[in-house]
């Protein structure tokens, strides 16, 4: 076991590689774990293993000798829970001394959120391992905000219902503080934004900042269903894409933490300052 080394799930994503570079800034050695390692991104006292969460003895193997792994959830599917539990088997079985893993906030068994209930399930998991664990309770990103206009328009069952949304890229310096300095097992840390915002807002927010008008439609459970009928999208993701703006509206999303402050010694971004930044820099790259 290296008292040191890193393994870090989800490189090739904006998260897991914002975290691994700022890991990379500390010093510690690192692992990356990925499913194709051409696609690994390329980093100092790093070496990079291939494994995938359904296969418990290559995730095994590739964590072996790591001290602390940080694992980063799967995108939404009904294999999720089973994935996730199979990666934290094969932490158990490779003897790893931690898990960060990225959570939801408000993670329950009947959460409206349905894709909040996989994060309890996952927790329940870490729980059940014996591992100590910190799981990181993240808000919605605000760098999704800009995904969920489509022709000018933010639509879904949301009503007035408010949500803190916190900036990816600090979730992305809690977790390089929590995995670098190490904190008290066992904790759930909520990570939001500073400021509550209804959709209404978020629509404003696009429109002042791009100079597009956007507008909010507050829809009904049929309507949802029927403006997203066209999608080429399983009864499964396409009810936990709705139920994300039912769970605003019941206000599951709606907790606003300190952890950005204290954690990183700085405010967490507004979602005017995180958007004004973001879009600009999506502008600039295109």
């Amino acid at each position: 076991m290296n008292p040191k080394l890193v393994a870090i799930t989800g490189t090739t994503g904006e998260l897991g590689r914002e975290v691994a570079e700022r890991v990379a800034q500390s010093g510690l050695p690192m692992r990356l774990l990925v499913r194709d390692s051409d696609r690994a991104p390329q980093m100092p006292n790093t070496d990079v293993r291939e494994a995938s969460y359904e296969d418990v003895d290559a995730f095994a193997t590739a964590v072996s000798g790591a001290d602390t792994v940080f694992l980063v959830s799967l995108p939404e599917s009904e294999q999720r829970r089973a994935l996730h539990r199979s990666a934290i088997d094969a932490c158990r079985q490779a003897g790893v001394n931690r898990i960060v893993y990225t959570s939801f906030t408000h993670p329950s068994p009947d959460a409206v959120f349905t894709l909040a209930r996989d994060h309890y399930d996952t927790e329940q998991a870490l729980e059940s391992s014996g591992i100590p664990f910190t799981a990181l309770r993240n808000n919605l990103y605000i760098e999704m905000i800009p995904t969920l206009v489509t022709a000018g328009v933010i639509r879904g069952p949301a009503g007035d219902g408010q949500f803190a949304p916190v900036a990816r890229t600090d979730v992305a310096a809690v977790a390089a503080r929590v995995i670098v300095d190490g904190f008290e097992n066992n904790q759930r840390l909520e990570v939001s934004g500073p400021e509550r915002i209804d959709l209404h807002h978020a629509a404003a927010l696009m429109s002042e900042i791009t100079g597009q008008p956007v507008r909010y439609i507050n829809e009904t459970m049929d309507e949802a269903f029927q403006s997203r009928a066209h999608l080429n999208a399983t009864r499964f993701e396409i009810e936990a894409w709705i139920s994300s703006y039912t769970s605003i509206a019941a206000g599951e999303m709606s907790n606003i933490s300190d952890t950005v402050a204290k954690l990183t010694g700085r405010p967490a971004q507004t979602p005017r300052e995180r958007l004004t930044q973001y879009l600009s820099t999506a502008t600039t790259s295109c």
